[in-house]
This record gives structure tokens, C-alpha cells and sequence, in this order.
């Protein structure tokens, strides 16, 4: 209780927590838009539970990883040496996530490409579109996104209140602004490519991370960004364009 007090009344504990806030939502970006392209592919009456439930498990996952600081910071600890490079379990768990990630955007776009070729479609197949299914996967990258979040959450401050007050605040915003994005990407069929083609480029990010090479959060997020702002004007050309065809017809 006394470390808590002792917090409040530090302006360099509120400046940490304010940062740690907003790189714990911007690494949740990633997170979010598989979440949805994921649980738009389930039947309309079981999206949101899906969410909800993949989230609040998020929640649970990255604070019991809190609980474990010791563990989570003995990941980043050389495992074994291979290619000039000394593998961590935390460089393995971010490979396998972006392997996966890579993996689940490829055969995405292609469905999108050849919609026709339904046995090449995974998510789209009987036995992976169900509801436990999807939150199964869900799970699966929320435990390679925790531990990431978790390491760079140690690495900016070692006061435990902020680090899981930062966590709640993130993925609560997650939980809001869930439903939203996945009813926004739905309704607009080219931002669909547009996120697999981040969840591509956020799992090559992923995995040349765990090989040793470092690529700066900012560059990736930044793309990101530029490529949405492009597609945004696209989305605002298309519907002026429909406006004044709908205009002239009237006239």
C-alpha cells in the first residue's frame, strides 16, 4: 500500500504509466485486428461472446505473466546458438506467433483472391469455424502478443501497479473498441485485405524479431498508418463517386 501512495504522488511514475499505457494499446493494435477478421468468420450471434471471451482471456493471461516477472524475464535468456544467433525462448515464441500469423494471413488472402477454392480456405472449413476453435487461436496469439507485451513492460519500469494498471487500461480499450473495428472492417470488403496484409507484415515483423534482427515498432506502425490514411481517401473517392452517380440518375 505504501509503494502505491508512494506512486501516486510521483510525477515520473505518472509519466511512465502514461507511456506504458499507450505502447500497451498500440502493441494490442496487432492483437485486435486478428481478433476481428477471426470473428468475423463465425456466425453473426456469436461474434461479440467470442471477443469478449478471447479478450477477458488476454486479461487473465498477461496479468498471471505479471505474477511471474522472474520467469517471463528469464525468457529473454540464451537457449541455444544456431545461424550466429543465441535463441531465447522468447525469440521461439515470437517465430512460431509470426509463422502462425504469416501462415493464417496467406491462406486468408487467398481465399479473398479465389473464393471459388473452399478447400484451401482454413478458417472458412467446418472443423476450424467453430466457436471454440476460434477462440482456440485466439489464445494462441494472445499468448505470443502477451509476452511480448510483458517484456516491454518490465523494460520501462520496474513498479509491478503500473505494469498492471497499464495492462487493464489496455485491454479494456481493446474490449471497446473490438466490436467496432470488426463491424468497420466487415462492412468495407477492401479494408479486409488491407488488415491481412498487416497481419502479414506483423508476422514477418515477428519473426525476423526473434532471428536478431531488430525492426523499430515505429517504421512498422508508421506504414501502418500510411497505408491507412490511402486507403481512407480511396473509401472517401468511391463514395463521393456513388453519390453523384445516385445524383445523376435522380436527375
Amino acid at each position: 500500500m505504501q509503494e502505491i501512495m508512494t506512486l501516486v504522488q510521483s510525477p515520473e511514475a505518472w509519466v511512465a504509466l502514461i507511456t506504458l499505457i499507450v505502447m500497451e494499446v498500440v502493441l494490442g493494435i496487432d492483437n485486435l485486428i486478428f481478433i476481428s477478421i477471426l470473428t468475423n468468420k463465425l456466425p453473426a450471434e456469436n461474434r461479440v461472446s467470442a471477443r469478449r471471451i478471447g479478450i477477458g482471456l488476454a486479461l487473465i493471461m498477461r496479468l498471471a505473466l505479471l505474477g511471474t516477472i522472474a520467469w517471463i524475464v528469464q525468457l529473454t535468456q540464451p537457449v541455444f546458438a544456431a545461424f550466429g544467433h543465441a535463441f531465447s525462448w522468447k525469440d521461439m515464441i515470437l517465430i512460431a506467433g509470426g509463422l502462425f500469423l504469416v501462415w493464417k494471413a496467406t491462406k486468408e488472402i487467398h481465399h479473398n483472391v479465389d473464393p471459388s477454392d473452399h478447400d484451401e480456405d482454413f478458417i472458412a472449413s467446418s472443423a476450424i469455424n467453430s466457436f471454440t476453435a476460434a477462440i482456440g487461436q485466439i489464445l494462441l496469439l494472445d499468448l505470443v502478443f502477451s509476452v511480448d507485451s510483458i517484456i516491454t513492460a518490465v523494460g520501462m519500469t520496474p513498479h509491478l501497479p503500473i505494469m498492471v494498471v497499464a495492462v487493464v487500461v489496455a485491454v479494456t480499450v481493446m474490449l471497446v473498441a473490438a466490436t467496432p473495428l470488426a463491424n468497420f472492417i466487415e462492412n468495407n470488403p477492401t479494408i479486409v485485405m488491407l488488415a491481412l496484409a498487416f497481419l502479414l507484415m506483423i508476422g514477418t515483423t515477428l519473426i525476423a524479431e526473434g532471428m536478431g534482427f531488430h525492426v523499430p515498432k515505429g517504421y512498422v506502425y508508421a506504414a501502418m498508418a500510411f497505408s491507412a490514411l490511402v486507403e481512407a481517401l480511396n473509401m472517401v473517392a468511391r463514395n463521393a463517386r456513388l453519390k453523384k452517380q445516385r445524383a445523376g440518375k435522380l436527375h
